[in-house]
């Protein structure tokens, strides 16, 4: 063989032994963390607005460390104890748990809309983790009233 065709053969080979490798890990290939019950009641006004989901966790313990949506800029974490809201850098998953967002609860809220959705468009969020890559959810917009399991009435 002459030189070019020992270092065609060499590339060949080293792209098919990188292409096995991907492939190969340590077996978990279904993701540990789904979001199920994602809503967000139609915002009343432009300047902001809450949206609630259920994030179940298979795995490991992690964190929501932010969210991000062209809906706004400002996408932050808020807690609520008592009457008071405030802002919080992360919300903790719990291993073989869930993490809930509800009214009154843990919740992602939304400053300064770029426009007002309305009941039955869907808002893009996406989500990200400590540990886990991120996750987009289409979530639902809902009338302003709504709360989960009126839909089963």
């Amino acid at each position: 063989m002459n030189r070019r065709t020992t270092l065609a053969a060499a590339t060949a080979l080293a792209v098919t032994a990188g292409l096995a490798l991907a492939g190969c890990g340590n077996g978990e290939t279904a993701e540990q963390l789904k979001v199920s019950d994602a809503y967000m009641p139609q915002p009343v006004t432009q300047k902001m607005a809450g949206a609630f989901f259920t994030i179940k966790n298979s795995g490991g313990a992690d964190k929501l460390t932010s969210v991000t949506s062209d809906l706004s800029k400002d996408v932050s974490l808020h807690t609520t104890s008592g009457n008071k809201m405030q802002h919080t850098d992360s919300l903790e998953i719990p291993a073989n748990g869930e993490l809930k967002l509800a009214r009154g609860g843990n919740h992602v809220m939304f400053m300064g809309l770029k426009n007002k959705p309305v009941e039955g468009d869907k808002v893009t969020i996406e989500l990200h983790f400590a540990t886990a890559k991120p996750i987009t959810v289409e979530v639902p917009v809902k009338a302003v009233n709504y709360k989960p399991g009126d839909e089963k009435k």
